[in-house]
């Protein structure tokens, strides 16, 4: 039973490490498939679901690791949960920082600190487990529950009464006021075209929802053991959850770079519809034959998605000829010939079989990073 759970755990979790490289490493941005791209603003794609799916499944292993910190002293559990906290925001934010030195005119010089960025990927994961971690271990989970929901509707309250103008457009929302004022333009996100954060402090409150709700369909799956009610109640809550997401989403748009609360139920649901899909073919349908690709990257998730990132970052910080990184030279030379759209698919592709080959020969070592 325990077996077969967790893996399910590491397929659900191996899928999203897998598409996150994918969708995170394109040949080239401009000539990317359409469903393998963010919605720009408003709406959703399939790309949109990554994030929050991992999340999902942070809060998902949380509900196995949870009963074993009964028989430890608070303060023990406490110290745990921060030193994780910590360590993944500061990978985290050390991984923005790399390779440390930038090039101008030519030279290699040290990238000021007040240029590099505070929040993103990682550092949400670290907030959100952190928070939802000590919320479920002081509070229980019905009232952990109550906090994630009132949560959602305060979020939707905040950016009505302090954004301005529209208050659900990128430049004048309350998450890019706070973040700006807090952290200044120089530590935030420029990928927009604005110093605009997606993973900015605000929207933070929502992302633990994700998290909690992770955890309350691990408990809810190990509580009703493998049977068809199990499934049923499972994919009916996940219906359920995309109709009050497609119900608010009139009132407060689907938005995942504000990760808005319609956008979290809508992930919940889709998650719960998944893991229930994972879990019916791998223990019910016993079809095993495909999972070993996934699991060997959920079995190492920090420590490959930290290699595609950095990996990726030292193909742009090196050249082949002047102005020219060896990432764009690789997909121009090679990976173009095959078309630009399918060429820049099959250069991430590439990525994530590199990032996969080293998880295997972790795996077949019996290596596993963990913090």
């Amino acid at each position: 039973m325990a077996t077969q759970r967790f893996t399910a755990l590491d397929v659900f979790r191996g899928m999203t490490i897998c598409f996150m490289i994918i969708v995170n490493t394109p040949g080239n941005g401009i000539t990317t498939y359409s469903p393998l791209q963010h919605a720009h603003w408003h709406g959703f794609t399939p790309t949109d679901l990554v994030f929050p799916s991992f999340l999902f499944a942070v809060g998902n292993a949380l509900s196995f690791v949870m009963p074993k910190w009964n028989n430890l002293p608070a303060p023990t559990v406490v110290w745990k949960i921060l030193k994780r906290t910590l360590i993944i925001f500061l990978l985290g934010f050390l991984m923005y920082w790399f390779p440390f030195v930038k090039q101008v005119a030519g030279q290699f010089i040290f990238a000021p600190f007040n240029q590099t960025r505070v929040f993103g990927v990682l550092q949400r994961i670290a907030l959100c487990y952190g928070i939802a971690a000590l919320l479920l271990y002081f509070l229980k989970p019905k009232l952990t529950i109550l906090i994630s929901i009132g949560l959602l509707f305060l979020y939707w309250i905040i950016l009505l009464i302090f954004g301005q103008n529209d208050p659900f457009s990128m430049e004048s929302n309350a998450g890019i006021l706070l973040d700006k004022w807090l952290l200044g333009e120089g530590h935030m996100y420029h990928g927009e075209g604005i110093a605009f954060d997606p993973e900015g402090l605000l929207s933070t409150m929502t992302a633990v929802s994700n998290v909690v709700a992770g955890f309350v369909v691990g408990s809810f799956i190990q509580k009703q053991g493998k049977t068809y009610e199990m499934l049923t109640k499972l994919l009916l809550a996940g219906a359920g959850l995309l109709v009050i997401a497609w119900s608010w989403n009139y009132f407060f748009p689907i938005n995942k770079k504000l990760w808005t609360s319609s956008f979290v139920l809508l992930t919940i649901g889709l998650d719960c519809i998944i893991i229930a899909s994972v879990i019916y073919t791998i223990d019910f349908l016993h079809k095993t034959k495909w999972t070993y690709f996934f699991e060997v990257f959920g079995r190492n998730p920090l420590f490959i998605y930290l290699l595609s990132e950095l990996g990726v970052t030292l193909l742009y910080v090196f050249s082949v000829h002047p102005k020219v990184s060896v990432y764009k030279w690789l997909y121009e030379t090679i990976y173009i010939n095959a078309g630009a759209y399918f060429g820049s698919l099959l250069f991430a592709v590439s990525v994530m079989l590199l990032c996969w080959l080293t998880g295997y020969w972790m795996d077949k070592k019996k290596i596993y990073v963990r913090v």
